[in-house]
């Protein structure tokens, strides 16, 4: 059951340990993006982590 106590935890959860990133796209880009994630049998978040973090490792960054 979804109540205040567990939201009040999750928000405070997001708050601590995750960050957001907002996209401005070309209409039509978000569709495509997630027909191909599902595709692969993975989030559009997923995909995205993957492809920057491949190409992260391909160009030596440290960072």
């Amino acid at each position: 059951m979804y109540d205040e106590k567990s939201k009040k935890k999750t928000m405070k959860y997001l708050a601590t340990s995750r960050e957001i990133l907002h996209l401005n796209l070309p209409l039509g880009t978000k569709d495509r993006w997630k027909d191909y994630a599902a595709e692969r049998g993975i989030s559009v978040t997923e995909l995205i982590k993957t492809l920057l973090e491949e190409d992260m490792k391909k160009n030596n960054f440290k960072g």
